[in-house]
């Protein structure tokens, strides 16, 4: 028997019914406090927020349940004081002193008994309960406090833990079968039921290889406080030990995980990071980590039996209530996947797990020559998907056998691409948990060894011999009962799919596809069926920490997407794909205009590879006619064309051709503006976003104009107009000082500022005015141009103004490095005075065909058009997200150059860039990819291929809309 309070000879609890006037009583005549008390919801003890007469929060006020012993009250102090000294990291709520100096106070004839109060200082920040979604940062440092905690606790004793709480693990099955009959829902009873008895099955035969010790027990989301950023909240604080006791140590974390899924957007595995920071911090044992998920359960259903029974007793307790549809989704999520597979999963994370035991046959279940079978590679980087193009498995599994294969067969474990659907916000099921096989004839299918065989379905039969389980599907004429190893158990009909799947006897049954985070623990209770059909298992496409080998060779200043980025080896139209068979809308990929792995770009470069490929020194055909086509795309006078290799060198060599044609140095340039990464395209470039001392460190001969943002600059709506009329003042002040400028250069949309037009009439002003000192116009076309912009083919045009030197690249070649530069004879031949130019790819065959058919996509397929029609219905459908969510401050752009401005203040205007950050980081979880931009990072760069269409477009604003309405 336990000295202090035990829930099994006392199992109804009801909070003290103490009243906000009562509390603040207490507060005066204990405390000294004129102050005013709040109630705060709990369970089973009586919690009040105390605020001072000012208003200020002074702490909070715990009146302890009637039913716990003053000791057990000591050991909550003495357990609290013991965390903070040696976790000093963590923010811990140590009681403070009454009026006589006392850390709790007595008051008699407040309830029915002594009542124990005590006064906590008020951690600010708040907790995670009322949070959406929780991102796996903050999943993580739940699991680092809950382990630090554990840490602290290991050698904590007090008299004040012997006691038998409801929330103790230990007792967790009693508890069910005590409050089960609270639940009203027979159906979700006996569910209850079923789940706490096979999670105790598991729990209990360990028990004797579980460290016990002093452990807090209800470190979940409302007892953990955080400090909260514009990212988003980091657990840094515990509150409320009114749960503390001597139990399974591993109870802390499981309680701390299973909060989490209660949490919008969570999945099983959405507690992985919890548990890889708890251990960390507080290493597991094999048998801890083997118990977990099935404590896990177990909590979820103590929290519904509990809960069930505290609504009867305190009906008006609206915490209570409150609570029960999470507590009922962490049940459902925790159920959802087999307690075993689960537990693989988790072990799998923590580097636990060991090589399956592999499959053997006492006989080769089809007769076959080797040298006939053919394996089918489905994953992403597989050379059956010409151009991206992926069919179902059956269609190259038919080609195969029309080839000649005797059999064709799958691989198991493989993340089948061609399973993938190409938008969703959840994870797909792709990875085969068995194999597939196809005969070119009609194939008598034998028994790999003895055993029984049971009949599912007409077509599905399973032979389970003494190790392992056999499942197939898709056969005919099947056999039933005993059968012996090399007996016929079925046909497999010519070019039909026949489905084998492995498992070790007793082992869950696996589905046919799991998704790619649960592979590990599905994988773990299934075998390659390869050994069965008289071949060699296939090894493991193990390469390395992928991350890790780029840091080692390839410069890390060359940055990637996201902290955990997922590989990407395929692309097809708008969407990328993963090595995990994951598709993603790619809203950020304006280098391929005409979509990723397109057929025709693919077709003539091969082509031409097979052909030529040499320099634009030689005499070919291409390079002109590539010239004459770019040519004829400008207005008058600019009818000469350079070819390079990318829009850096398009632009630096723009700046060349004007210094050199006007015999100056001295070019204006705009404030949050990028152009390149050359010398002279990086001098001209004054984005801090790319880099912070840009600014500061700008040649003499660089001058820098005002941001032209109409937005968030110095002037807006109206008054826009200002910036041309200041930066005309400008270069004139230039000219009248003896330094007139060669060159302005500027982006004719406003790329940085994610796609914003530039102000009406200002490239004709500014344009004017260097002209009129006789320099020179460049328009920055890099991003812009070649369509995007849906009514404008270049971007020049919607300012009605005509530049005298353009660069363009990115789109140019659909991702091949093709640039060039087009500008007026006389300019181009000014550059005489430089020496020659050359460029070594730059106008290649390759290179020439390769623009040439991009233009002709651009007509053939109406790209310039689609960027129209989905581009005003992208923007329209933005907007009106802007109108439901304020964090959203504008819609920049036009066409399919847009961008999404976060900001924390509609009228401040303060950016939100750690915001936008999550929130990228949350749509690339929900398969988007998109990115940051703009000077201050707060802009969402919505520029995707031009072949994106309305379904991907209302898929990507849905997901935003989402990750706004569910957190980030």
């Amino acid at each position: 028997m336990s000295a202090g309070f035990n829930f099994l000879e006392q199992r109804e609890l009801p909070a003290p019914a103490v009243s906000e006037a009562q509390a603040e009583q207490i507060l005066s005549a204990y405390y000294g406090l004129t102050a005013r008390a709040s109630s705060l919801g709990s369970q089973q003890d009586k919690n009040f927020l105390v605020h001072g007469e000012d208003g200020t929060v002074l702490g909070v006020l715990k009146v302890a349940n009637p039913a716990f012993t003053e000791v057990e009250l000591q050991a909550q102090d003495a357990a609290a004081h013991a965390i903070a000294e040696a976790e000093p990291a963590l923010r811990i709520p140590v009681p403070l002193p009454n009026a006589a100096g006392e850390l709790y106070t007595t008051v008699p004839d407040l309830v029915d008994g002594t009542a124990y109060v005590r006064l906590l200082p008020f951690l600010p920040g708040g907790t995670l309960v009322e949070t959406g979604y929780l991102s796996p940062t903050a999943i993580a440092g739940l699991g680092d406090v809950s382990g630090r905690v554990s840490r602290a606790l290991k050698d904590f004793t007090h008299p004040g833990l012997d006691r038998v709480l409801q929330w103790d693990l230990r007792y967790g099955m009693d508890v069910v079968e005590e409050l089960g009959s609270h639940v009203a829902d027979v159906d979700l009873r006996a569910r209850l039921e079923t789940a706490a008895r096979d999670a105790w099955s598991r729990i209990s035969v360990r028990d004797g290889e579980l460290p016990r010790q002093a452990a807090h027990i209800d470190l979940t989301d409302a007892n953990t406080v955080v400090a909260r950023s514009p990212s988003g909240a980091r657990p840094d604080g515990v509150i409320d030990f009114g749960d503390l006791s001597h139990t399974w140590a591993v109870s802390e974390l499981a309680i701390t995980a299973s909060c989490v899924l209660g949490h919008a957007g969570a999945e099983p595995t959405s507690i992985l990071p919890a548990i890889a920071a708890f251990h960390a911090v507080r290493p597991l044992s094999v048998a801890e980590a083997e118990v977990l998920w099935p404590l896990l359960v177990l909590r979820t259903v103590v929290l519904i039996v509990s809960s069930a029974q505290q609504a009867v007793l305190d009906p008006d307790n609206d915490y209570i209530t409150e609570q029960s549809d999470a507590e009922t989704r962490m049940f459902e999520l925790a159920t959802s996947v087999p307690a075993d597979v689960m537990t693989a999963v988790i072990t799998s994370h923590l580097g636990m797990n060991t090589a399956p035991h592999p499959v053997k046959a006492q006989a080769q279940m089809i007769a076959v020559d080797r040298a006939a079978v053919r394996t089918l590679d489905l994953s992403t980087t597989s050379e059956l998907y010409d151009y991206g193009d992926i069919r179902p498995a059956d269609e190259y599994a038919s080609a195969a056998l029309r080839d000649g294969a005797a059999l064709v067969l799958t691989r198991h474990g493989e993340a089948r691409l061609c399973n993938a659907p190409r938008l969703s916000q959840e994870a797909p099921e792709v990875v085969a948990t068995g194999v597939d096989v196809w005969t070119a004839a009609d194939t008598e299918i034998v028994a790999p060894w003895d055993g029984e065989l049971s009949e599912e379905t007409a077509t599905r039969i399973t032979l389970r011999g003494s190790e392992f389980e056999l499942t197939l599907a898709g056969l005919s004429a099947t056999a039933s009962g005993t059968v012996n190893a090399g007996d016929v158990i079925g046909t497999a009909t010519a070019s039909k799919r026949v489905e084998l799947a492995v498992r070790p006897v007793g082992a869950p049954v696996a589905p046919r596809f799991t998704r790619a985070d649960l592979a590990p623990g599905w994988l773990t209770y299934t075998r390659d069926p390869r050994p069965l059909l008289g071949l060699t298992p296939l090894g493991g496409d193990d390469h390395g920490d992928l991350l890790a080998r780029r840091d080692a060779s390839f410069a890390p200043v060359q940055e990637f997407y996201y902290r955990t980025p997922p590989q990407i080896e395929r692309g097809r139209r708008h969407y990328l794909m993963s090595t995990q068979a994951r598709s993603y809308l790619d809203m950020v990929n304006n280098v391929t205009v005409l979509g990723h792995a397109h057929p025709r770009i693919a077709d003539v470069a091969s082509r031409q590879l097979r052909r030529l490929n040499t320099n634009s020194r030689f005499n070919y055909a291409a390079v002109v006619e590539f010239s004459e086509r770019l040519a004829g795309l400008l207005p008058d006078p600019l009818d000469t064309v350079f070819l390079v290799n990318s829009g850096s060198e398009a632009s630096d060599l723009a700046i060349r051709l004007a210094t050199a044609a006007t015999g100056r140095p001295d070019v204006v340039a705009v404030r949050e503006a990028y152009h390149g990464w050359t010398y002279g395209t990086d001098a001209v470039s004054t984005s801090t976003a790319d880099n912070p001392t840009a600014i500061a460190t700008r040649p003499e001969w660089v001058h820098v104009v005002e941001s032209p943002n109409s937005f968030r600059g110095r002037y807006r709506g109206a008054d826009a107009s200002r910036y041309a009329e200041d930066a005309v003042a400008q270069i004139e002040a230039l000219i009248a000082s003896g330094r007139p400028p060669a060159a302005f250069i500027c982006e004719s949309v406003y790329g940085n500022a994610g796609g914003m037009a530039l102000p009406d009439g200002y490239l004709r002003q500014i344009y004017a005015a260097i002209r009129a000192g006789g320099g020179l116009a460049i328009s920055d076309e890099v991003q812009v141009g070649y369509g995007r912009l849906g009514r404008w083919f270049w971007g020049f045009q919607q300012q009605d103004a005509v530049p005298d030197i353009v660069s363009v690249a990115k789109s140019v070649g659909n991702g091949y490095p093709v640039g060039a530069v087009i500008t007026t004879r006389a300019v181009a031949e000014a550059f005489a005075s430089q020496g020659y130019f050359f460029s070594s790819t730059g106008g290649s065959p390759l290179s020439c065909a390769i623009g040439m058919t991009v233009l002709d996509v651009l007509r053939d397929e109406g790209l310039q058009d689609n960027a129209i029609r989905v581009g005003a219905h992208l923007k329209a459908r933005l907007e009106g997200l802007r109108d439901r969510h304020p964090l959203i401050g504008t819609v920049h752009g036009v066409g399919l150059y847009l961008g999404v401005e976060m900001v924390r203040d509609p009228e401040t205007l303060e950016p939100a860039p750690e915001e936008t950050s999550a929130i990228c980081d949350r749509m690339l979880e929900l398969g988007v990819v998109i990115q940051p931009t703009g000077d201050h990072q707060n802009i969402l760069k919505t520029k995707p291929p031009l072949c994106i269409d309305i379904e991907a477009a209302d898929f990507y604003v849905d997901t935003l809309d989402r990750v706004l309405t569910e957190g980030w």
